[in-house]
């Protein structure tokens, strides 16, 4: 938990402000997969411009802050439009964890007595998710009265039919049975995407968690939930790009 406990959260209920959305971005210098890939050039465009282009093309979303320690970034972002938050150091680490992350960002809204009412967490490696597509998740979950939205898509392959290796053999993750069953015989299972988290503000306080019960799925394609980790992720986004500009999409 951060500075502000639970209890403490609610004596700021009246500084919410209501029916506003803010769009928090984490984008720290490091990563291992691909070396500096926040913004690295996707198509001539850095990869973070693409979340905050969408961010900030969203009817819906009021304010856009990138989270960063790094002055690069920091430069890139201010260029494309979006607000920048310093990151402490210790919360740019491969072990600090994205619940600090957004908790620092909240916690600075708090303060100034700018808590929007509710936020969308969007990681730069998701530039597939376009604007639209944004619009219709943050829609959907206020329709809903949601305090909790996760993206997700399909699973490629059914975890019941899955191993783990225990003293060096296989066992099955669920049971035997499941291995032999047909797929349309399994629970429905989808997995989350990484592209879109939209909670409510003060939920997430409380909870410090990105997922709040009871939490409603939004579908997205697998052709629009890359999340880019490996060189091959930017090699397949590329074409998935080039093939909608082809297509006047």
């Amino acid at each position: 938990m951060g500075s502000f406990e639970a209890k403490t959260v609610s004596r700021y209920f009246d500084q919410i402000a209501k029916n506003r959305i803010l769009a928090i971005i984490p984008a720290r210098g490091g990563s291992k997969g691909v070396h500096r890939k926040n913004i690295r050039k996707l198509l001539g465009k850095p990869l973070i411009n693409y979340t905050i282009e969408a961010a900030a093309q969203c009817p819906l979303i009021d304010r856009c802050i990138v989270s960063t320690e790094d002055q690069e970034i920091k430069q890139f972002s201010l260029e494309a439009g979006a607000e920048v938050i310093d990151r402490p150091i210790e919360l740019a680490t491969d072990t600090a964890s994205s619940e600090d992350v957004v908790r620092h960002v909240l916690e600075d809204c708090l303060k100034k007595g700018e808590l929007p009412e509710f936020f969308v967490l969007l990681q730069p490696t998701s530039p597939l998710r376009d604007e639209k597509v944004l619009t219709d998740c943050i829609e959907s979950s206020l329709k809903a009265k949601s305090r909790c939205t996760i993206s997700v898509t399909e699973v490629e392959h059914h975890p019941y039919k899955a191993f783990y290796v225990e003293n060096g053999m296989l066992t099955p993750l669920k049971d035997r049975q499941s291995l032999s069953k047909p797929r349309q015989q399994l629970p429905h299972v989808v997995r989350q995407n990484g592209a879109i988290y939209f909670l409510e503000s003060a939920s997430f306080l409380e909870q410090n968690s990105f997922y709040i019960e009871p939490a409603l799925p939004f579908y997205m394609d697998a052709d629009v939930s890359i999340d880019i980790d490996h060189e091959r992720d930017f090699l397949l986004c590329e074409a998935l790009l080039l093939n909608k500009a082809t297509k006047g999409i």
